[in-house]
């Protein structure tokens, strides 16, 4: 079920009417988030709503014994197993293929003629997401630094519709305690829950679609077709249409979980006025790269035991979750590449000035970008290729439309966020059948301007 849908609406207004009438009744207010949760899910394949209970009731049990044994070996095999049974999912599911057709090519590549069964397993959308939140979720409460939840309101946090399928990835610290906290319409912020879904049905509807559509697919699919300005500027697009896309998510996910009472946190922070990598990786998907940071950097050793660990540790954390964005060559060479970013960023300890700093991150941002969107290692050999051996200055064919969209969204990037502050207090004040009716008529404005069609979020196939 897509957000920028008439189905999700109508969804959506149901459930947020429903939930709102049981403001006293915690217990049935969760029940009835469960299940509407679950039907979200269904919505897109039953079958699979089984898998996210199946994860539930693995992740909960697990939870509750680790709070009641005491001697370690019994700890540390609990864990070990609550997480591998995540990790083989997740890795069944996602990665089975990617192996086989992997460990076939390699036989082939010694001269073993090999006929490994083909795997044709369907990926469930958001595995990746509450997998990792169901991985925390134990890791926490193993560490002492959680307790077991009760049983519904880790079900609820698990399967929570908003961010379910493309996070933000929520810790269960940051979500349950809010599920028990009174909820009333008084201190609901409707505005900025409005301007959230407003600026991201903008962002997917207006600026992803439009330029995939308009330059994107093309340049990646044909990019003999293009000069190197032309790739380039796709490149760019690109760049611009994936954050748009996932933020565009990460907006409405937030606004609509505010309308309910819930606060999610933030995913995302201008990445591209970024000065360094580092920095990108402090502003984008901020819930994945947290994640990695406590559960697998750390874990790993961290800073800890030298230069030459600390640099083993940043880039297998790297490379594990360039593995995590997709089962192909491509999004491992991906994290790789940023781990060796990262590395030489430590290494050399380089100062650039401020203007050209950024200019650098974003340009090496974008190389990466090229391996992510690619559909192979060769079709990404063809962009570059393309990107350097075709700068004439014939007309092209470009749009100025996408052109300017491009520059635009960049320039957002560089917005004082202090600035709107303000704004959105002042606004808070007006009555809410203002804003309501503000919101249809932005609604009125999208579905005549917007392109036709609304396609699948990127980050669902992760």
């Amino acid at each position: 079920m897509l957000f920028p849908t008439f189905t999700f609406a109508l969804f959506f207004i149901v459930v947020l009417t429903v939930g709102w009438f049981m403001p006293g009744r915690r217990a049935w207010w969760k029940l009835f988030m469960l299940a509407a949760s679950y039907f979200f899910y269904a919505y897109w394949d039953a079958r699979f709503v089984g898998l996210i209970a199946a994860s539930t009731v693995v992740n909960q049990t697990a939870a509750v014994w680790l709070a009641r044994l005491q001697h370690p070996g019994a700890r540390r095999a609990v864990v070990s197993l609550a997480v591998g049974a995540n990790l083989a999912s997740l890795g069944f599911f996602k990665y089975a293929g990617f192996f086989v057709d992997s460990a076939e090519s390699a036989l082939e590549g010694l001269g073993i003629a090999a006929d490994l069964p083909l795997l044709n397993i369907i990926l469930p959308v958001g595995i990746s997401f509450f997998t990792f939140q169901a991985i925390s979720y134990v890791l926490d409460v193993y560490r002492g630094d959680a307790e077991p939840a009760k049983p519904l309101d880790f079900a609820v946090y698990l399967a929570f519709f908003p961010q379910l399928v493309a996070g933000p990835i929520v810790r269960a610290h940051e979500l349950i305690p809010q599920l028990n906290e009174p909820r009333t319409l008084r201190h609901t912020d409707f505005m900025r829950a409005t301007v959230l879904i407003a600026a991201g049905l903008f962002k997917k509807m207006v600026v992803a679609t439009y330029l995939a559509e308009a330059l994107v697919d093309d340049v990646f699919a044909f990019p003999e077709r293009f000069s190197s300005l032309e790739v380039l500027l796709g490149v760019y697009g690109y760049a611009i249409q994936i954050y748009a896309d996932f933020s565009g998510y990460t907006d409405i996910a937030i606004g609509v979980a505010l309308l309910m009472g819930i606060r999610l946190p933030d995913n995302f922070n201008q990445p591209y006025r970024a000065a360094s990598i580092q920095d990108f990786w402090r502003r984008w998907h901020m819930s994945l790269s947290r994640w990695l940071r406590d559960y697998l950097y750390i874990p790993l050793g961290g800073n800890r035991g030298g230069e030459w660990r600390r640099d083993r540790n940043l880039l297998v954390t790297m490379l594990l979750g360039g593995l995590w964005h997709g089962a192909a060559w491509t999004f491992v060479l991906w994290g790789a590449l940023h781990g060796l970013g990262l590395l030489v960023e430590r290494r050399l300890g380089l100062r650039l000035p401020g203007i050209v700093a950024r200019l650098v991150t974003f340009h090496f941002v974008c190389f990466g970008w090229i391996l992510f969107r690619a559909e192979s290692l060769g079709a990404a050999g063809s962009v570059l290729a393309r990107l350097f051996s075709a700068w004439t200055v014939e007309p092209t064919q470009l749009t100025w439309v996408a052109v300017a969209l491009i520059v635009a969204a960049l320039a957002t990037q560089f917005w004082p966020r202090a600035a709107t502050g303000p704004t959105l207090r002042a606004a808070s004040h007006l009555p809410v059948l203002v804003t309501a009716l503000a919101f249809a008529f932005w609604l009125v404005v999208l579905e005549q301007f917007g392109p036709e069609g609304v396609a699948p979020f990127i980050y669902f196939q992760f």
